[in-house]
This record gives structure tokens, C-alpha cells and sequence, in this order.
């Protein structure tokens, strides 16, 4: 398989193009890959006011005992979806998930604190603080690691 990749400035988006000789498996897989990596805006709601935001917008998603909430630097609104649906639809590259109830964009993380006790709190912009579950700690550990992100 050949990769091309071609810069047109002031593209927003990519655009991906696949030539193949003949609609094949491995291009159907490829196809199916490639369409899980759209960032698709996130479906909140603010009373009875329905939006469409950017991924980017959001510090953190969380489980509040009514649903889900989506929180933003100025605001938090309900989301119409699942926690692991949204797992499945946010950026894997900037969203992880630190808890059974909580997913955070790691773009907006501003500190990272490890406890003696082994505990790990990150402050997100705007003072908001996330603590990982136990169960995540070797996960977000790997994920920092990886994305070149740990910060001190």
C-alpha cells in the first residue's frame, strides 16, 4: 500500500482519497478505520436549547447522577449520550477516560499531581480538578507517556 500525503493551506479539515484497482476487504476495512476517526461535534443541550459543539470546547465529560454532563470553561450542559458512547465518538488523541464516570480532554489539562498514596490529580483550565481511579492510573500513565504529554 502507498501513503501519500499532500498540504493545502488553509484546508480545515483532511480529506482522505482512496484509489484502489477494485473495492476490495482490506479497502473496505480501511474505509471502516478511517470513518471512526471523524470528529463529529458533540450533541449537548442547554435547557431546551438543542447545539452541536466542537470537541475541542470541552475540559471534561462526567456521570452526575441524573446523566451526562459536559463541561466547558464557562459552562456545563446535558449530553443526550451514554459515557462510553461518547468514548467512542470523542478524539482518542486528546480524550481519555480516568474513571467509570469521568472523560477528560488531555489538551486542557494544566497539572498533573501524584500522591504518595499513588493517586493522581489533574487540574484542567479553569481551576477544575479530575482524579483518576485507581483502575486507570497504569492507563493514563501509558497514555501521558505515549502522547509525549506528562507534565510536571
Amino acid at each position: 500500500m502507498e501513503v501519500e500525503v499532500r498540504v493545502e493551506r488553509g484546508r480545515r479539515e483532511p480529506k482522505i482519497v482512496i484509489l484502489a484497482g477494485e473495492e476490495t476487504e482490506e479497502v473496505r476495512r480501511l474505509v471502516e478505520q478511517l470513518e471512526k476517526l471523524r470528529l463529529d461535534p458533540v450533541p449537548v443541550r442547554r435547557g431546551e436549547e438543542r447545539l452541536l459543539l466542537p470537541q475541542e470546547r470541552f475540559l471534561r465529560f462526567y456521570t452526575d447522577g441524573k446523566g451526562v454532563s459536559a463541561q466547558t470553561g464557562e459552562e456545563t450542559f446535558a449530553v443526550p449520550l451514554r459515557l462510553y458512547e461518547l468514548e467512542e465518538r470523542l478524539d482518542k488523541r486528546r480524550f481519555v477516560r480516568i474513571s467509570n464516570g469521568e472523560i477528560i480532554n488531555l489538551d486542557r489539562v494544566t497539572a498533573v499531581d501524584l500522591s504518595l498514596s499513588g493517586t493522581i490529580r489533574m487540574t484542567l483550565d479553569g481551576a477544575v480538578y479530575a482524579y483518576v481511579s485507581r483502575r486507570y492510573v497504569k492507563k493514563i500513565k501509558e497514555t501521558l507517556m505515549r502522547e509525549g504529554r506528562e507534565r510536571h
